[in-house]
This record gives structure tokens, sequence and C-alpha cells, in this order.
């Protein structure tokens, strides 16, 4: 069973994520920002990451940079779940070492459609 590590500052978006992906088999530890993301990522050794790209203090594209600099969680594959819909944003993202882009609102069809080929490249 793979563990997925879902990063959302909105508890309600985080609730959402989290059922759909506990729905679906995965294992889900979850973090409010940033840092705690780090920490858990880690921590726990997800084999994925879900994470908004709009949060406070650290934003989701920080994050990806962090991660990707750390060689314990440089080979994580990121999904970036977010509102930002413009095709610069996801470029942008993909820059930042996110494999998927998913954009709000999303369908649970969609998302672990999505988590699923992160996994699997």
């Amino acid at each position: 069973m793979s563990k997925v590590l879902v990063v959302e500052d909105t508890l309600s978006e985080l609730e959402l994520i989290s059922s759909y992906l506990r729905q679906s088999g995965y294992t889900v530890i979850v973090a409010t920002d940033g840092k705690e993301a780090l920490n858990k990522a880690v921590e726990y050794q997800p084999d994925a990451i879900v994470t908004d790209l709009v949060m406070p203090g650290m934003s989701g594209l920080e994050l990806c940079r962090r991660l990707k600099d750390n060689p314990e969680t440089k080979k994580l594959p990121i999904v970036a779940c977010t509102s930002k819909n413009k095709e610069l944003d996801r470029l942008w993202a993909m820059k930042q070492g996110v494999k998927v882009y998913v954009t709000k609102p999303f369908t649970k069809d969609e998302l672990i459609s999505a988590v699923k080929y992160g996994l699997n490249q």
C-alpha cells in the first residue's frame, strides 16, 4: 500500500483529498504547511506528495524546491493540486519538480489518476 503525504492549508480541501486517497487504498499522512511537510517527508518517507501551491509561509513551489534539494526526498513524485490554472503556472511548477498538475475543482478520478501517474513515473 502506497503512502501519500497531503499538504493543504484549507482543512476542507485537506479532508476531501485525504478521503479520496483513503477510499482508493492509500495510507495518508497530512500536513497543513510547507515546513510541517518537509519534516514529515523525511520522517515518514511517503511514496508521493500531493501539495497545494498557494499556502501561507512556505509556498508549494518553495516546498518542491526544498524537497528536490534534499537527497532523502529528491526522488519523491510531487502532484500539485491547485487553483492556479494558467499554463504558465503549470510550466513553472514543472520546472520546480512537480510531476503532475491537477487544478481545482477536481474529481476523485482526476486526483487518483494523477497520483497513480506520479507513482509510476
